[in-house]
């Protein structure tokens, strides 16, 4: 009897100390969310007990960077001419997936004027030659699909999201060689050209939707006249924005922001130095937008740093990113973990510049970008479509590539490639206004990055690429929080 009094008492002793323990990790406010080759979707995952070597990352909450714009994707005809094609349903889940409360809440988005090589045909809103006085300025051609899945998306979102636009080309009649692709704004043509951004802004604000910035041109370097584009020198582009659009857009949209350049983060120190350099040209300039097809796996941070540096108030976004030159593997998990997927630049790259696009697995580049990007002061991180078919399209000149969501329209099916969730990590966690903070990593195979909410919430960002996993000892406010990283993972780790 006496025995089992002390049994009865050992048990009550042992309950006390499961509920306290508890009790005491969720007092912490830790959660962990974790996404795997081995399967794991954004799946929630226990604290670990302290390693006997783990790494140790300190976050450093005192030490501020750049603050935070948003993350998201991009509304191209393509996109939304599929969201039309699949049933209600299904449409709906894509949309809250993007932008509901339990999905990637997407706060930064992208869009194109006119059309892009991700439109079902070539179209402007000024179709009428010689139109200078955009009289038969319209914009039908988005009415039936990227304007309803803006507005269905706003619907979605509880707390809204900043649109970008840019345009691909002008309308061909005022372009010196009279094609959508290539060529350059004909001087005569600039102020037509500034109003009709003018004109943009308040079609799309009539219909609820309000544009928070514009990028000047689309790859303003061109892109081999493979599909829409035009071309401005550094220079041209001054000209064009501080004596042409800058002026009108200050006056008639005085909070819209306005982003230079828009390419490749290679050429981008040689354009932020005319940028910036000309002080009348800089007024303007709100910041610029980059992309991230000069490499495969370099983030080119020394460049990021310079950008930085040289004008450190502007704003630096990346604008466009993709797995660009690939028909999407269909329900194929493992794809996006192995290092099979190649660029453009495996085929057409010059010989001296082959060594930046080797083979590389998808979801290490989006982690591996993201997270170098925000690290070296960038400030929203803009994937470009959300949604694809299977072929990797609909795409006009056929220019395949992959989304973060794939339709099969015929059957009526949806697949949330691995990409969403990566995506997903950063978007849904680390919130607009949110400050980066201090990371001290001793590590260099593992990646770290950390921001602080407007709600006092923190975000730790891990990414291991390795073949191994790791055991991770976050020291935080005096606090060590342990964690278990699988090989080939990402994790979110929030504190409340």
């Amino acid at each position: 009897m006496v025995m089992r009094k002390g049994y009865l008492a050992f048990l009550v002793l042992l309950m006390s100390i499961i509920i306290m323990s508890s009790f005491h990790n969720k007092s912490l406010g830790i959660q962990i969310f974790e996404t795997s080759a081995d399967g794991q979707k954004l799946q929630e995952v226990n604290p670990t007990k302290t390693s006997q070597n783990p790494i140790t990352i300190v976050i450093d909450a005192e030490t501020k960077f750049q603050t935070i714009t948003g993350f998201g994707g991009s509304f191209t005809e393509s996109s939304a001419y599929l969201l039309n094609k699949v049933s209600k349903q299904n449409r709906n889940k894509i949309l809250e997936a993007y932008f509901g409360e339990r999905g990637a809440r997407y706060s930064l988005t992208r869009t194109h004027i006119n059309s892009c090589d991700f439109s079902l045909s070539n179209y402007s809103y000024a179709p009428v030659e010689n139109d200078r006085e955009l009289k038969h300025f319209s914009i039908k051609e988005d009415m039936d699909d990227i304007i309803p899945m803006i507005k269905d998306a706003q619907k979605v979102s509880k707390e809204g999201f900043k649109i970008i636009s840019s345009p691909w080309t002008a309308p061909p009649w005022m372009k010196d060689n009279k094609d959508w692709r290539g060529g350059k704004l004909l001087p005569e043509y600039y102020p037509v050209w500034a109003n009709f951004f003018d004109k943009y802004i308040d079609a799309y604000k009539k219909e609820g939707i309000d544009i928070w910035g514009i990028t000047v041109e689309n790859e303003p370097l061109g892109n081999g006249k493979n599909w829409e584009s035009m071309h401005f020198s550094p220079e041209e582009m001054n000209e064009f924005v501080k004596n042409y659009l800058g002026p009108v857009l200050r006056t008639q949209h005085p909070s819209l922001k306005i982003l230079g350049y828009d390419q490749n983060r290679d050429e981008l120190k040689e354009w932020v130095d005319v940028m910036y350099d000309d002080t009348e040209a800089k007024k303007y300039f709100d910041g610029t937008a980059i992309h991230w097809y000069a490499s495969t796996y370099d983030y080119f941070p020394d460049v990021l740093q310079y950008t930085h540096a040289k004008a450190p108030e502007k704003y630096m976004i990346q604008t466009e990113a993709c797995v660009d030159a690939e028909v999407p593997a269909w329900k194929n998990d493992a794809w996006y973990w192995s290092k099979e997927a190649t660029d453009w630049g495996w085929d057409w790259a010059p010989a001296d510049k082959k060594y930046l696009h080797p083979k590389y697995a998808p979801a290490h580049r989006y982690a591996r970008d993201i997270i170098g990007c925000l690290n070296n002061w960038v400030d929203g991180w803009i994937d470009w479509n959300m949604v694809l078919d299977r072929q990797g399209g609909p795409n006009w000149f056929k220019n395949w590539c992959t989304a973060p969501v794939i339709v099969d329209t015929e059957k009526d099916e949806v697949y949330f490639t691995p990409l969403y969730y990566v995506m997903s990590h950063f978007s849904r966690f680390i919130r607009p206004e949110a400050v980066r903070i201090g990371v001290a990593n001793p590590n260099t195979e593992v990646m770290c990055t950390a921001a602080l909410n407007k709600d006092g919430s923190t975000v730790v960002i891990l990414f291991n690429p390795d073949g191994k996993s790791k055991d991770i000892a976050l020291n935080y406010n005096g606090k060590s929080i342990n964690t278990h990283l699988k090989e080939n993972a990402i994790q979110t780790i929030l504190i409340h």
